[in-house]
C-alpha cells in the first residue's frame, strides 16, 4: 500500500507569515528547548565527493530527526485554548514523534491517527512519547481525513504534516544555525518530502547568504514536490519509494509557495542512490542516517555542478531494518515504503 491520494492543501489564508523575522522569533522558542546541533566535515567524505562537505547532524535530536524543531515551534505558537484542547495529526513517522515529544514537554495533549498496518515499532514509539494513538484508515490520506473529523468532533487543533507555518519556521532554524556558522557556503542540498525543510532553507538563505544555492533532493519514485516545482501546479503521484521519510504522494501548497520562488534547483535521485548515501555516511562520516537523512548526500553526489564548500543536512537517523541491512551488506534491501506522511 502506498500514498496515492491527494493530501489536503493549504487555504490561501495561511500562506503568509513565512519570513526571516519570523524565523528569528521561532528560534528564540526552539533554542530554549533544543541545543544547537553540530556541523562537521569529514576528510574521507570530502575526498569521495571531490568538494568540501559540511554535514549538519540533526540525527542527534532527541527524537532522532530535525522535525522535533517543528513540533517545539508549533507548541510555542499555540494559544492557551489550543493548548488546553490539544492537537491532532496523522503520521507514522518523524512528524508524529516530533509532536508527541514536544507535546509531552509542553503539557499539550497530542493525538496521532495512524493507518491500519502501520509499523508496530513506530506506533509504539509514538505511544511511548505520551501521545494518544488512534488506528484508522487504509491509507495515510484516509487517516488524515479521520484526524480532521476528530479535530471537529473533539475541538482539537488539526496539524497538517506540510501546510503548517509554525512547523516550516521551526524547520528553518536548522539552516539559521548552519548559515550562521558557515557563512561561505556555495550550495546547500536539502531533502524534500513535504518540502518544509527546503522551504525553511530558502527563507534563511535569502537573507543570510543570497549567493548560496539551495538545491532540493527528492526520490524519483515519489516526485510530487518536484513535479509541482517544475509545473507550477499542485501535483499528486503514485509513491513507490522505499524511503519512508520521502514517501509523500502530493505536493503541499504552503511549502511550494516558497520553493517555487526561491529554490535554485531540484534533483531527483533513485532509491539505490539514497541507500548508497546511507552507506557512505556510515563508512565515511561515522553517521547513522535513515534514507531521508541521506538523500541530500545522494543529491550532492549525483550533481555534476557541485563545487566549492557545500553542506548537507542529515535530517534523521531513524534507519529502518531494511536500511540497516543495506549498510551491513552493501546491498539495496527493502520494499515500497507505505503509509508515511
Amino acid at each position: 500500500m502506498t500514498v496515492t491520494d491527494t493530501l489536503p492543501q493549504a487555504p490561501a489564508a495561511i500562506q503568509t507569515g513565512l519570513d526571516f523575522d519570523a524565523v528569528l522569533r521561532t528560534y528564540e522558542a526552539v533554542s530554549r528547548v533544543l541545543p544547537e546541533t553540530p556541523a562537521w566535515s569529514y576528510p574521507l567524505l570530502n575526498a569521495e565527493a571531490g568538494v568540501d562537505v559540511t554535514v549538519k547532524h540533526e540525527n542527534v535530536q532527541p527524537t532522532g530527526a530535525f522535525k522535533v524543531r517543528g513540533g517545539v515551534a508549533l507548541m510555542a505558537a499555540l494559544s492557551p485554548e489550543e493548548r488546553r484542547r490539544g492537537v491532532v495529526t496523522a503520521s507514522t513517522g518523524n512528524h508524529a514523534q516530533s509532536l508527541a515529544w514536544a507535546g509531552a514537554r509542553s503539557e499539550v495533549p497530542v493525538t496521532v491517527v495512524v493507518p491500519v498496518g502501520a509499523p508496530a515499532r513506530k506506533v509504539a514509539a509514538v505511544r511511548a512519547l505520551g501521545a494518544r494513538v488512534v488506528v484508522e484508515g487504509e491509507t495515510m490520506c484516509e487517516s488524515l481525513a479521520h484526524a480532521e473529523a476528530l479535530s471537529l468532533a473533539e475541538g482539537m487543533r488539526m496539524v497538517s504534516p506540510g501546510d503548517e507555518p509554525a512547523i516550516v519556521l521551526g524547520h528553518a532554524t536548522v539552516y539559521l544555525e548552519l548559515f550562521r556558522r558557515h557563512p561561505g557556503l556555495e550550495a546547500v542540498y536539502a531533502p524534500v518530502g513535504s518540502g518544509s525543510g527546503a522551504a525553511g532553507a530558502c527563507l534563511v538563505r535569502d537573507v543570510l547568504a543570497p549567493g548560496c544555492r539551495v538545491i532540493g533532493v527528492q526520490s524519483s519514485a515519489a516526485p510530487a514536490a518536484h513535479r509541482a516545482w517544475t509545473s507550477g501546479e499542485p501535483a499528486t503521484v503514485h509513491s513507490r519509494t522505499r524511503v519512508a521519510g520521502l514517501a509523500v504522494g502530493a505536493s503541499f501548497a504552503l511549502t511550494q509557495s516558497v520553493l517555487g520562488r526561491s529554490l535554485n534547483d531540484f534533483i531527483l535521485v533513485d532509491d539505490d542512490a539514497i541507500q548508497g548515501a546511507v552507506g557512505l555516511l556510515a563508512t565515511h562520516a561515522h553517521t547513522l542516517a535513515e534514507g531521508a537523512g541521506a538523500a541530500s548526500l545522494a543529491g550532492l553526489m549525483t550533481d555534476p555542478t557541485r563545487q566549492g564548500h557545500c553542506a548537507i543536512v542529515c535530517t534523521g537517523g531513524n534507519a529502518d531494518d531494511h536500511e540497516l541491512a543495506g549498510i551491513s551488506t552493501g546491498s539495496v534491501v527493502g520494499t515500497d515504503a507505505t503509509l508515511n506522511c
